[in-house]
């Protein structure tokens, strides 16, 4: 990201200390990129559009409807429905280390679009057409996906080519998807009410959840309690949450082995691995670098400390 926000440096306008704004605008959406240089409290932001906001450098204190306060940094999104207010503390703003977000606004008609579409290609006997962008905020956590995208459509706003548009639709439609894939997931596996208990990819969660450590659980199985074949239960099933039935369950045992390492301090590696489910502790190894950065060990000398 450095390159491009030198790029953006030279071409933008500093006027205020405070959330100076630079817009970059496309047919269905618009980039605005944001600097504080300075300490600063209760600053109040809100746009007439939706947006999904990314950290790029610094720290942000957000106060938003409905939700806890948190601390907003780098590899982290927040997504904010139109006329929305948030309430932005800037801890460790200064001139020589600026504060620097990005929001990027998109066009209500062509959230409805994608959504419509997205909901006619994931529907399983109309179980879940409900998915939508809602007036409720969403604090996303290094979504990887959502990451990525974000930062190719900052490199195509700011270097302004002459397919710029073409280019933005193609990328803002997936992210679009990305995001109502992001809340499916939320809705499906943190399902208090059990709104969704009853449907074939809640049943199937459930299974999960229920036989997480065991160690026989294949696509083929859980295609059975969805009742349908392995290839399209495979294709639903990430169509709608965004991840492949077994990077969930490996995400899930993770999650797990995590709990355990925290609980106690006395497991070797190798049983942590096998009371989560894993067969090796080299997959578990490899699994667990892949989706947190760093090793088992690493992690737990981290929570040692």
């Amino acid at each position: 990201m450095n390159p491009l926000l030198n790029q953006h440096k030279q071409q933008r306008k500093l006027t205020t200390l405070i959330e100076n704004k630079t817009t970059y605008n496309a047919e269905f959406s618009e980039l605005n990129i944001f600097e504080t240089h300075a300490y600063a409290e209760k600053v109040s932001l809100t746009f007439d559009f939706p947006v999904i906001a990314s950290m790029l450098s610094g720290k942000k204190r957000m106060y938003l409807p409905n939700t806890p306060t948190f601390d907003f940094v780098p590899g982290e999104s927040v997504v904010m429905p139109s006329n929305k207010e948030m309430i932005i503390d800037f801890p460790i703003a200064t001139k020589e280390s600026p504060t620097q977000c990005l929001a990027l606004g998109i066009d209500t008609h062509k959230i409805e679009e994608v959504v419509y579409n997205f909901n006619q290609s994931v529907a399983i006997e109309n179980e879940n057409n409900q998915w939508n962008l809602s007036d409720q905020c969403s604090h996303l956590l290094h979504n990887e996906d959502i990451n990525h995208l974000v930062l190719r459509l900052t490199h195509t706003f700011i270097q302004n080519n002459s397919s710029k548009d073409v280019l933005l639709n193609l990328m803002i439609q997936e992210l679009i998807v990305r995001l109502l894939q992001t809340k499916a997931k939320s809705l499906i596996l943190n399902d208090k009410d059990r709104t969704f208990s009853d449907t074939r990819i809640g049943i199937v969660i459930k299974f999960i959840k229920e036989n997480l450590t065991n160690k026989n659980i294949t696509v083929e199985l859980l295609a059975k309690k969805a009742y349908m074949s392995a290839s399209h239960f495979h294709k639903q099933f990430k169509n709608t949450l965004g991840i492949s039935p077994i990077d969930y369950i490996n995400a899930e045992k993770i999650k797990f082995s995590k709990k355990l390492m925290r609980e106690s301090k006395n497991y070797r590696m190798s049983e942590i691995a096998f009371k989560s489910g894993f067969n090796s502790t080299s997959y578990f190894n490899r699994q667990f670098k892949k989706m947190e950065l760093m090793t088992p060990q690493q992690f737990k000398k981290s929570i040692l400390l």
